[in-house]
Formats: structure tokens, C-alpha cells, sequence
């Protein structure tokens, strides 16, 4: 085996996330307006529908700004739990811009 070999399969690989994942906004608004009370059902589910959209438009355009291993992080948080939020994964990111 060569060194080079060696080197390359010695290195840590880390999976980029090249772009904003897919979530199922509709199941996990739904989800989340199931348990929360307030404003009526179909009026809590549009807006957190919108909210969703408007996140992950956002993202879509900054993604590439932020860091690789944040984008990576952020995203594994988010399969965590079965509710994955656009606008979640957002503060995510942007909470690690800030420590920065």
C-alpha cells in the first residue's frame, strides 16, 4: 500500500450537508399545533406553515455562509425527535455564528 493511500484513508471524514435538507413542514406543523391550544387549529397550522416556508427560503440563500460542521450538526439535531423545523435548524445556525 502506498503512503498516499495511507494518508487519504487515514483522514477524518465528515458529511457535508451541500444543501438545506427536506423536511415535511405539513406533518410537523401539524404536530405542533396538536399540542399546543390557542388560536383555532387551521389558523395556527397556516401560520406555522408560512413561518416554515419563510425559514427555509432563508436558509436556501445563507446556506452556504455558514460553516460546514454547523450545517452538519444542526441538521442531525433536527432528525432528532421526529419534528424537524426550518425554523429551528435557522436559530441553530445562527446560535453558532454568535459563539463564534
Amino acid at each position: 500500500m502506498s503512503v498516499s493511500m495511507i494518508v487519504l484513508g487515514s483522514q477524518l471524514v465528515m458529511p457535508v450537508a451541500d444543501g438545506v435538507p427536506k423536511f415535511d413542514i405539513a406533518r410537523s406543523c401539524k404536530l405542533d399545533v396538536a399540542a399546543t391550544a390557542g388560536l383555532s387549529d387551521e389558523q395556527s397550522l397556516k401560520s406555522c406553515i408560512n413561518d416554515e416556508k419563510k425559514a427555509r427560503q432563508q436558509l436556501g440563500s445563507q446556506w452556504s455562509k455558514f460553516p460546514a460542521p454547523s450545517r452538519v450538526s444542526c441538521t442531525s439535531q433536527e432528525s432528532i425527535g421526529g419534528t424537524p423545523s426550518y425554523v429551528s435548524l435557522q436559530t441553530c445556525l445562527q446560535m453558532g455564528q454568535w459563539a463564534r
